[in-house]
């Protein structure tokens, strides 16, 4: 399948394809390659017209979008994404990619994304809840706790979600679990903000004690840190528990890098979580870190600032770590990077990843987007699990059931790696292989069953 007009989507369907078709999945299943096409096509697709006034009374207008990609394993779920850089290769990819992560997660769910070019930094409360009231008039009629049920994402916060509930309660006269990320007092889950962060950590946890036989943690580990948003902020938070140093935090702007012992600390993620929900840059508060031991470096990502680093976990948006980037972490000691961001790597990167993992099974473990930041994803699935029942959980029933999810979600990759790899190496197994093949088999015997193939 060649989409030469939707690059991000390509480049998803590329590595997925490539990675089944380099293991032995299609000579064991031969029936699954011609499946590989029918997947790849998403079910529905919804573009529609946004209306809304500003303050000013002006009339604006945007580009809304809902991709309906695979419901083989249950109602279409994924986020909302509010960005100028929206459109439909990037809500593609978002959707392929989240199909087979949602299905490494165990649960029954199926794979979604959506969102809009609308840009909500420099808005009014007032100009968002009258564009996410206008956004949900279309989409609240393809949308149902049964049906597709939507989340955050970047651009789209507690506020959002907020609007958007409220707008589909008033225009379908109904209480419903139909978004997630709710708040906790209409409907939402303990720990679902830091799911996608914490689970992240948990997943390198395993990779780090499965590497060196039990003998490693992350205790004194140094830890390279993108994006500063959710993911980025509880990914770092955890790491500090477990006794790692976070050596690096970014956004769109710059990096701020640690050049002393103690690295980024609980206060300053506290800090830097308060400017983030007032919607300003790490540069804005890049003066109250101590210039002995922080630097701020505009325009520039950390992975090649840092010096030498443990673990790279990439945690913005997309290709955010390159080929000539991914050689700087190898020789700069990394030993495990794993994606908080969907895509976070390159086909290059990965290529130099995977590469380095063959030859030299001492030099770096690479983790994918769909596996290694599927927590978020399960915690949403466990706050639509909790809005079925009327019941809520304890903080630390929903953080345990994270932990086992990334747990079963690591073991599974590692034992699909084995049993589908035709590599001679006995390194460690390719995790790339086993994400890919392990979601994408889940999903074609569901599909199998459904007569969605034959």
């Amino acid at each position: 399948m060649t989409q030469p007009a939707e690059p991000e989507f390509q480049q998803a369907y590329d590595e997925l394809f490539f990675t089944l078709k380099e293991s032995t999945l299609f000579s064991k299943h031969p029936e699954y390659e011609r499946l590989v096409e029918v997947v790849s096509i998403p079910e529905r697709i919804i573009q529609f017209r946004v209306t809304w006034e500003d303050d000013a009374g002006k009339l604006q207008v945007n580009r809304g979008y809902r991709v309906q990609f695979n419901s083989a394993l249950g109602p279409y779920k994924g986020g909302l994404r509010f960005h100028p850089s929206v459109n439909l290769s990037v809500l593609k990819f978002l959707g392929y990619e989240q199909i087979f992560k949602n299905a490494l997660t165990g649960l029954n769910i199926g794979g979604g994304k959506g969102g809009a070019d609308f840009d909500p930094k420099g808005k009014s409360d007032s100009e968002i809840r009258r564009f996410c009231y206008a956004f949900m008039l279309e989409l609240s009629r393809h949308i149902g706790q049964d049906t597709d049920v939507p989340a955050g994402d970047i651009g789209v916060g507690g506020r959002e979600i907020g609007f958007m509930f409220g707008a589909y309660k008033a225009y379908r006269n109904s209480w419903e679990g139909v978004l997630t990320g709710k708040g906790l007092t209409w409907g939402g889950s303990l720990i679902r903000p830091e799911a996608t962060g914490f689970g992240l950590v948990y997943y390198v946890e395993k990779m780090i004690q499965y590497a060196s036989q039990g003998k490693e943690s992350f205790e004194g580990k140094r830890v390279a840190i993108s994006g500063s948003g959710n993911v980025a902020q509880y990914a770092a938070l955890k790491v500090i528990e477990l006794g790692g140093v976070v050596v690096s935090l970014s956004d769109s702007r710059g990096a701020i890098v640690a050049t002393g012992e103690q690295g980024i600390t609980a206060a300053h993620i506290e800090t830097i979580g308060q400017i983030k929900l007032e919607r300003k840059q790490l540069s804005s508060i890049a003066d109250i870190f101590d210039a002995n031991s922080f630097k701020y470096i505009d325009g520039a990502r950390p992975w090649v600032h840092c010096g030498k680093v443990d673990v790279a976990l990439p945690s913005a948006t997309q290709n955010e770590v390159s080929g000539e980037e991914a050689k700087f972490l190898i020789d700069a000691g990394c030993k495990f990077i794993a994606e908080g961001s969907n895509m976070g790597s390159t086909l290059e990167a990965i290529n130099v990843f995977e590469s380095e993992r063959l030859n030299n099974s001492n030099a770096i473990w690479y983790a994918p987007g769909k596996a290694a930041n599927c927590g978020g994803v399960a915690v949403s699935a466990l706050e639509m699990a909790q809005n079925s029942q009327r019941i809520n959980w304890t903080s630390e029933e929903v953080d345990q059931k994270l932990k086992d999810i990334m747990v079963n979600c690591f073991n599974t990759c590692v034992e699909t790696a084995v049993a589908y790899s035709s590599e001679k190496s006995e390194g460690l197994p390719s995790l790339v292989k086993g994400a890919n093949i392990a979601g994408f088999v889940k999903v074609a015997r569901a599909m199998k069953d459904l007569g969605n193939f034959w």
